[in-house]
């Protein structure tokens, strides 16, 4: 069937990149939206899922062998079968199954929900089920859109999937201030206008779907006041990117005080804990426009604040925990930072990336997030050690009951959709997180994130009878190894055979009851990269070329 065709609204670059708030309405590029689905079975009128190794999602150990039963899109039984090693007891396992899914030894898990995601967008990723194919491809069931493209792209590929019309995880949207077509009322530059434009876009409704909440990032404090308020009125979450153009009059600690849900990236945390400094002490030539200096500099901070275990660390976390905020890392998009050549020769790249998302990546001025123009090693060394004390506050504030979710903000840095969160689970781990935890992160508490806010019970995130039918499923056991999540699998020595081999991968993503072969679908995405590389007349992704000549 012929992709449907949108127009998308996109933010100008400069707005993007350096977080002013504005009204999203710049440039308009086309995008395909995701077609009419034709792959999953189901929903079924009694699955059960027969054998199966469970990691709950709320931080218990594993549990198995158990057979989960679901009829429609809900689980309504997870019943244990026997015990490790023993040979089950056929007589206790539910019956009148419709369809079955022999996981015997396998390993399931609530489906993983990535709270800051982007539908890609033209020139990078054209076609919105490139994307979407990459997150259920990864068992990603559930995302949170900040934002997915324009404010009526996003309401109808949101209802799409809320009907289970086209192959993709369930969408939360989340809008920036100003975004909508229907929205007269002007740019969002005082108090009044941010309240009248969020009773505005709170009452919009297309095919059934409306907004979630809001993506803030650099306002004016009274302004930054009226949006959280007036979200919160409408049972509205925020998120906010307190980015350097207004994180000098509004860090983490000052938002999280003005009721603001999450905080995303590492944005106002460095900055609520300076010793010396109370505005970073940028260089004389600093000019954000530029962003190798933009995030070259930004890391610097990391010998800048009160150190580990102080009573300035402390206190922040114990003041954050107090009001309930959410940290939404993202560490997977500024990774590259730490080690370039690692992160442009990752082994996703060669099968799942687009040419014309690998051109995007080029060190470019233009493009946000490209901007390794002369990347060196002493840069890659203070991210590092900035790496090393973001990682320790992370997990000092989950230690402390602190909530820590997973996400990627791909599509920027060579970071790629789906492979990305799972790199963002491993990242949690370097950080002192048990699997456990991180899969927690991944599941019950990006639940949390979004259903906290309208004061509802989650309804998926955890497997629980009544829960949603979201599932993933692996044959590899993702406690001893987060790696085997990957599309991509992991290498394995043979010790039969003495020989390398490839295991892992999510096999099946069930969403809303339906099952999907997950590595079906990451099989499209790579005949979607194969049709683009073929129109190119390349077979693999160019190689930077040498400045020079380079000898005989």
């Amino acid at each position: 069937m012929r992709p449907h065709v949108v127009k998308l609204a996109f933010l100008a670059l400069a707005v993007v990149a350096l977080g002013i708030g504005a009204p999203a309405r710049a440039q308009q590029a086309e995008m395909e939206r995701a077609p009419d689905r034709t792959r999953g079975e189901g929903p079924f009128e009694r699955l059960i899922i027969r054998g199966v190794n469970i990691i709950d999602g709320a931080g218990s150990p594993l549990q198995g062998p158990v057979d989960i039963v679901i009829e429609g899109d809900r689980i309504v039984e997870i019943r244990g079968v026997g015990a490790p090693l023993v040979d089950i007891d056929e007589s206790r396992r539910p019956g009148g199954a419709t369809r079955e899914i022999d996981a015997t030894g396998m390993y399931a898990m609530p489906g993983f929900v990535d709270i800051h995601v982007h539908t890609g967008g033209v020139p990078k990723a054209p076609q919105a089920e490139y994307m979407y194919k990459l997150w259920m491809g990864h068992g990603i069931t559930t995302t949170r859109g900040v934002g997915y493209g324009s404010f009526e792209f996003s309401l109808r590929e949101k209802a799409r999937s809320m009907r289970n019309e086209i192959t993709a995880p369930r969408m939360y949207v989340f809008v920036r201030p100003g975004q909508g077509e229907g929205w007269g009322g002007g740019p969002i530059n005082d108090p009044e206008t941010a309240r009248a434009w969020v009773g505005w876009a709170a009452g919009q409704e297309i095919d059934g779907a409306r907004i979630d909440g809001l993506k803030l990032v650099s306002y004016d404090p009274d302004i930054m006041e009226a949006l959280i308020d007036e979200a919160h009125q409408f049972g509205l979450g925020t998120v906010a990117h307190l980015g350097q153009t207004g994180v000098a009059r509004m860090n983490a600690l000052d938002a999280a005080r003005i009721g603001l849900d999450n905080i995303t990236h590492f944005y106002g945390l460095f900055e609520a804990l300076y010793d010396d400094h109370d505005v970073q002490p940028w260089p004389m030539d600093q000019i954000n426009n530029d962003e190798q200096q933009r995030f070259g500099e930004v890391a610097s901070q990391w010998n800048m604040i009160h150190p580990q275990g102080s009573d300035e660390w402390n206190a922040l976390i114990d003041e954050l925990l107090e009001l309930d905020v959410i940290l939404d890392p993202t560490m997977t998009a500024y990774v590259a930072t730490r080690d370039v050549m690692r992160a442009r020769n990752a082994d996703w790249h060669a099968e799942y990336t687009l040419p014309s998302l690998w051109d995007f990546y080029q060190p470019s001025r233009v493009n946000h997030g490209s901007y390794y123009y002369d990347w060196t090693t002493w840069t890659e060394l203070t991210w590092r050690n900035f790496y090393r004390v973001w990682m320790a506050f992370l997990d000092d504030y989950k230690d402390a009951g602190g909530r820590v979710t997973v996400s990627s903000d791909a599509g920027f840095t060579y970071n790629l959709f789906g492979f990305s969160t799972i790199e963002e689970m491993e990242l949690l781990q370097e950080a002192g997180f048990h699997p456990l935890e991180v899969i927690r992160g991944a599941t019950l508490h990006g639940a949390e994130a979004i259903f906290g806010p309208k004061g509802e019970r989650i309804q998926f995130g955890i497997l629980r009878p009544g829960m949603k039918a979201d599932i993933a499923i692996v044959a590899e056991n993702p406690i001893q190894n987060l790696k085997v999540l990957y599309g991509t699998g992991v290498v394995r020595l043979n010790d039969e055979t003495g020989k390398a081999e490839r295991v892992g991968g999510v096999l099946w993503t069930i969403k809303d009851g339906i099952a999907y072969d997950a590595k079906a679908l990451l099989a499209d995405v790579r005949r979607m990269v194969e049709e683009q590389k073929r129109e190119r007349g390349i077979t693999t992704l160019p190689d930077v070329p040498w400045a020079g000549p380079i000898g005989n």
